[in-house]
């Protein structure tokens, strides 16, 4: 199974069927995860475990959604990577997100599954046919979970034609989109002075809504300038902001094979070609 099947196997054997029933501190005592609150240095979970039973050490946060996650991905550890013991940097979704470890990943995807089970998030989405921010704060609070990790979760669940991006001012950090948004839409490395994420980013101008936006701001495709998206933004910590992406033209999702963009290259099955001298 998948880490993403394995949590949503946890709620279906204990028969959750509300969001009110997720008490992931509970969660985690039946699988034989105590869970612990207490200052922590350097890191913010910590797992080890012994035999069938393990502690979970949590640094207390004011933001609940952060324990919450930090639960969840140290029992995601635990069911999928029994037999080791972690120290993980957990306080931000994104932060394991951009992360090239693979094990972390893991357990964020099924931390992400276990707060969010596809029945429950389905049933919260419902009425939704254009996102933004607002909604998905929506959704967030009703689930206690951060908003990079439901807007993550919208684009996990795929029944939207969303791309979530984080940038700075360096450049973008991470990008996620849904599995049948086609693979031959590049972003562009960086803002453009053309899109509302500019515009938040370095004139600190809110975008309280899901605005149209020419797709050529946001992409390299040389056609680009041929669509429209709907774009939102807000910022996070520090120098960065997360960009709502919504491909509203059904155009754009049909659109033929581009072998031009980006250094990623992709045959007209979508299948990756690796550049020369590497195959």
């Amino acid at each position: 199974m998948t880490p993403g099947e394995h949590a949503e196997a946890v709620i279906e054997s204990l028969g959750i069927s509300s969001v009110e029933e997720l008490d992931v501190e509970a969660i985690a005592f039946d699988a034989g995860v105590e869970v612990v609150y207490e200052q922590l240095s350097g890191c913010e979970a910590t797992l080890v475990g012994v035999g069938d039973r393990a502690i979970a050490t949590i640094n207390p946060s004011s933001y609940r959604g952060r324990e919450r996650f930090s639960v969840a991905h140290e029992l995601g550890h635990w069911t999928l990577h029994r037999g080791r013991s972690f120290r993980c940097r957990v306080d931000a979704v994104e932060d394991n997100f951009s992360s090239s470890t693979a094990l972390e990943k893991e357990a964020d995807t099924f931390a992400s599954h276990l707060l969010m089970p596809a029945s429950l998030f389905h049933e919260a989405l419902r009425g939704v046919d254009r996102p933004n921010f607002k909604q998905l704060s929506d959704v967030a609070q009703r689930f206690e979970t951060s908003l990079t990790a439901t807007a993550l979760r919208l684009v996990g669940v795929d029944t939207l034609p969303v791309i979530i991006a984080c940038y700075s001012k360096a450049g973008l950090r991470w990008q996620a989109a849904a599995k049948h948004v086609p693979r031959r839409w590049y972003l562009k490395d960086t803002v453009d002075e053309d899109s509302f994420a500019y515009d938040l980013l370095y004139e600190g101008k809110e975008c309280r809504i899901l605005g149209k936006q020419s797709a050529d701001a946001w992409f390299t495709n040389s056609d680009a300038d041929r669509y429209e998206v709907f774009e939102q933004c807000v910022r996070l910590r520090g120098d960065e902001v997360l960009v709502l992406l919504y491909l509203a033209d059904s155009k754009m999702l049909s659109a033929g094979f581009d072998p031009t963009v980006g250094n990623r290259k992709y045959n007209e099955h979508g299948s990756y070609l690796a550049p020369r001298g590497r195959r």
